[in-house]
């Protein structure tokens, strides 16, 4: 087994859940990331370096020699002008590899993508065909090309996608909707159950954990997709969480009154109101439906261990401690 890991961007929401997964593990784990995390363990050591900074990046990797290395560091916000604007996806994984390709102890790494490469609802044909419709999802589609054409920087490595993910520690914008429905603002957008393939934390973490240690011919230049096996019904799972968070019953409204008011919310993100919470690009993301064939990530990963009730319970308890 792998046991000396470095990940890059640890004091994330997926890195934070995945450092504290590999220490639990007995792993040796090195943090690297621009900002400090909130959390700490004996056989935890962070690093604070950007990315964009080769040569301290390049020094980071040959102070901790690190067996394995989980690339989660980019920028994954929608809210970008320009490819430019998301330069810590591309140039980052160009440092990333040159500094992996110079450190002699590193074995397999493990580069993050997205599901963004392709828009919501579109069904790649293959692992290459690429169809992003945001910036986000370009730099994706690059970082994953500078993988390819680098050979990942000569160890072994694979490509994840993960896809929506939730649980404690959800980002601002999905506190949002729980306080939302705590309010009793939040309202269903008609009455269909929108299935999506959602991954709960404690799961995609995991599922990196597992990637790290499968035999190396199981991983070698793949991609894997990650998320829960099976899809959620998105009026299923926020039911769920208006029940465990003793919030009012959230209401349907008609999908065409919702439309008028992603029109209004265009409007107010053009004015510069961008937390307006609705506008016609998020409306469309809730309305679209996306299920992903994970048969692959299943037959190298195996069973998960949350179930979808645990993952509502944690995530509401979690919700509650904000106040």
């Amino acid at each position: 087994m792998l046991n000396r890991i470095l990940v890059t961007g640890s004091s994330g929401f997926i890195g934070t859940h995945l450092v504290r997964t590999l220490i639990k593990g007995g792993c040796a784990v090195y943090g690297l990331d621009v900002l400090s995390p909130d959390y700490s363990a004996d056989e935890f050591h962070f690093l604070q370096c950007d990315i964009l900074d080769a040569h301290e990046l390049k020094r980071a990797l040959a102070d901790c020699q690190p067996q394995v290395v989980v690339h989660l560091a980019a920028r994954a916000d929608l809210h970008g002008k320009s490819l430019p604007d998301y330069t810590v996806n591309i140039e980052g994984v160009q440092n990333l590899i040159k500094a992996v390709a110079a450190t002699p102890s590193v074995q397999r790494c493990i580069y993050t993508s997205s599901q963004l490469v392709c828009r919501v609802g579109y069904v790649p044909k293959g692992e290459q065909d690429y169809c992003p419709n945001t910036f986000y999802g370009e730099s994706k589609v690059l970082t994953e090309k500078i993988v390819r054409e680098q050979d990942g920087g000569g160890v072994e490595w694979c490509l994840v996608r993960p896809t929506t993910v939730w649980g404690p520690g959800m980002s601002a914008h999905y506190q949002r909707v729980l306080r939302l429905i705590c309010q009793g603002h939040y309202f269903h957008v008609g009455r269909s159950k929108l299935y999506k393939s959602y991954a709960y934390a404690g799961n995609i973490v995991f599922q990196y954990h597992r990637l790290l240690g499968v035999p190396a011919e199981l991983v070698a230049r793949r991609t894997f997709y990650l998320a829960d096996y099976e899809p959620l019904s998105l009026r299923d799972y926020l039911d769920a969480l208006q029940v465990e968070l003793n919030a009012p019953a959230i209401p349907s409204c008609p999908e065409w009154f919702v439309r008028l008011l992603a029109r209004v919310g265009d409007g107010l993100t053009i004015a510069g109101w961008k937390q307006f919470p609705l506008n016609s690009f998020r409306l469309n993301n809730i309305l679209t439906e996306y299920q992903f064939d994970l048969s692959a990530t299943k037959a190298v990963c195996g069973d998960l261990p949350y179930t979808f009730a645990e993952g509502v319970k944690a995530t509401a308890a979690w919700f509650k401690t904000l106040g």
